[in-house]
């Protein structure tokens, strides 16, 4: 893997881009083409314990395929009143979360297909990187699309102001909860281990936060942190939200308006400690530390590709044109995209994906529902980023616009 920094370092900053993505795909083809192969007897074994289809059925299925072809569309073939409607489909995603170097896990990941209840499908994804230990960050794994669903339900309508409104509100009231996690626990509760620290510091502790809100018209993304939202676009990579770092000048600036300083200490901090000026929770650095986020409401056209989101340990060593190139790359090579999730279109009950190899525990889906060529991705980023030397815990969301289908 260390090929690739060489190769960057002695390309231009283009073809450094394409010489990564396609080293970084190359890598992991012979474990992929292995999976593949498992994957492809164990459907054969399935298939033989299945009983043939009858022979009406074959044939039914034929004169369908002889009508839709002698007239060029369904609506010639079968009457409206007896086809059945076409289920909506779950989104294509895959994601990959892994320890990395560091000696905790406090990622933290959230996938809820179709969790606005009564509405057109709206997705939610969410990542969450954790700091001084992973209790608010799986406070808002566990919460945060609930509490979206729940002020998206007593918003107004307009749908830039409505969202940006919905966003902003569910960050409050995150960021009170975690605040007051430490008094309402009760003495059952195993302790955590940021109160086994002395003295206890529960008040240390936050989570960046970074969702998006995946609807037929638009992408809503709300950020407090350095965790990022990406998209690609005919090929152009376009950040749909921007790291909150100490030394951004505005934050700098709103930082020192409250009274605060930001202090070089490893990297430019708030009062010398936290390395981002906006996260959920971290009570002792408030007001210099707020958990209002930055909304951005995109409307989606034909020419998307994909969305990414992944916390900083993707992004501190990976671009955002090389992430996306990686991520067409394994569209290319998995050919078009196939219909996603189940075929009936019903969500899947919730569950907690499976947790490998120090790898944070992905709530809302069920593993096997993850689309192949996202999973492809999302699995490749994690890896580049792990061999360019990441140090952090590196969480990342794959998440497929192609219309289509």
């Amino acid at each position: 893997m260390t090929e690739i920094c060489c190769e960057e370092a002695k390309s231009t900053p283009a073809t450094a881009v394409a010489a990564a993505a396609a080293a970084a795909v190359a890598v992991a083809s012979s474990a992929l083409e292995r999976r593949r192969r498992r994957l492809e007897m164990r459907r054969f074994r399935i298939a033989t314990d299945l009983d043939a289809p009858a022979e009406e059925d074959v044939r039914a299925g034929k004169r369908l395929r002889l009508a839709r072809t002698a007239s060029g569309s369904c609506a010639d073939a079968v009457p409206d009143c007896e086809r059945p409607a076409l289920p909506e489909r779950l989104p294509r995603y895959g994601v990959s979360s892994v320890c990395g170097r560091r000696r905790e896990m406090e990622d933290a990941v959230s996938i809820r297909p179709d969790f606005l209840p009564g509405a057109s499908k709206h997705h939610f994804f969410g990542v969450f990187d954790g700091h001084g230990c992973s209790h608010v960050a799986t406070l808002c794994q566990d919460r945060m699309h609930e509490v979206v669903a729940d002020e998206h339900n007593n918003a107004g309508s307009g749908e830039e102001t409505a969202w940006k409104g919905v966003m902003e509100r569910s960050f409050a009231r995150l960021d009170e909860q975690a605040t007051s996690w430490a008094s309402s626990r009760s003495a059952d509760e195993p302790a955590c281990r940021c109160e086994q620290q002395m003295p206890s510091r529960c008040d240390h502790v936050g989570s960046t936060a970074v969702v998006a809100v995946v609807s037929p018209t638009h992408v809503v993304v709300g950020n407090a942190g350095d965790s990022r939202a990406v998209l690609s676009r005919a090929g152009v990579p376009v950040a749909l939200s921007v790291d909150h770092k100490p030394d951004r000048p505005d934050e700098l600036a709103r930082i020192e308006a409250a009274g605060g300083r930001v202090i070089y200490w490893d990297g430019p901090r708030v009062l010398g400690v936290l390395a981002m000026s906006r996260a959920i929770g971290d009570g002792y650095l408030k007001p210099f530390v707020s958990s209002e986020p930055e909304v951005t409401v995109t409307e989606r056209t034909d020419e998307d590709e994909c969305l990414i989101l992944a916390s900083d340990g993707l992004w501190d060593v990976v671009t955002n044109e090389m992430a996306c190139e990686v991520v067409r790359a394994c569209f290319r090579s998995n050919g078009p995209p196939a219909p996603a999730s189940r075929p009936d279109g019903v969500a899947p009950p919730a569950a907690d994906a499976d947790a490998e190899n120090g790898s944070a525990v992905v709530k809302g889906v069920s593993k096997a529902d993850s689309d192949k060529a996202c999973s492809d991705a999302a699995m490749l980023l994690a890896k580049l980023a792990l061999a360019r030397r990441s140090a952090d815990n590196v969480s990342v969301v794959v998440v497929d616009l192609r219309r289509g289908i």
